[in-house]
């Protein structure tokens, strides 16, 4: 049986995790208010350098020229931001993961001292009861276990393709700017 202490613990340990999630949450959000303030004001900048510039041009064959030179960084830039937004994604996302898992750890370890509690104060011959109990929650812990990895797989697979995707469009962005000019 739980005591008073240990519901007052356990509720006290729920609200620090939460105040914690809370608190990363904000965080993110923070800096991604902060990467699209600096993008705004790049992007800015960039239109009124690229509006003097174009303003400058004296024939189609310069404007043409200055096109092509704005593309590959415009598209560098674009991946830059993607590449900024995903890592602060994937870090909540990864804080959230971690708390998570440590609340479900601590789950486990006190499901565990309450069976072997059970186990130690069960009558005389229910000694096949408690180890088909033992072996469920055996099962069940290695089943999570097995979604964990494949989950954190699945996660790894997923930014090596984003890395790859990121790397084809600059390429192309260069392969193209370097065929108009």
């Amino acid at each position: 049986m739980l005591t008073a202490e240990q519901i007052v613990a356990a509720q006290k340990s729920n609200l620090e995790t939460l105040f914690g999630l809370t608190q990363k949450a904000f965080e993110g959000v923070e800096k991604l208010v902060e990467l699209n303030i600096q993008a705004t004001k790049a992007a800015m900048a960039e239109a009124a350098n690229n509006t003097q510039a174009m303003m400058s041009v004296k024939d189609a064959q310069e404007l043409l020229t200055l096109q092509a030179s704005l593309m590959q960084p415009l598209a560098e830039k674009t991946v830059a931001y993607s590449r900024h937004l995903y890592d602060i994604a994937s870090g909540t996302g990864a804080e959230f993961g971690k708390a998570a898992e440590a609340q479900a750890a601590d789950a486990q370890k006190k499901f565990m001292a309450v069976v072997d509690n059970a186990a130690k104060n069960a009558p005389a011959g229910s000694e096949t009861a408690v180890a088909v109990m033992k072996s469920a929650v055996s099962a069940a812990n290695n089943a999570m276990e097995s979604v964990q990895k494949a989950v954190k797989q699945a996660s790894e697979m997923a930014e090596a393709n984003f890395n790859a995707v990121t790397s084809q469009a600059v390429n192309a962005a260069k392969a193209t700017t370097t065929k108009k000019r």
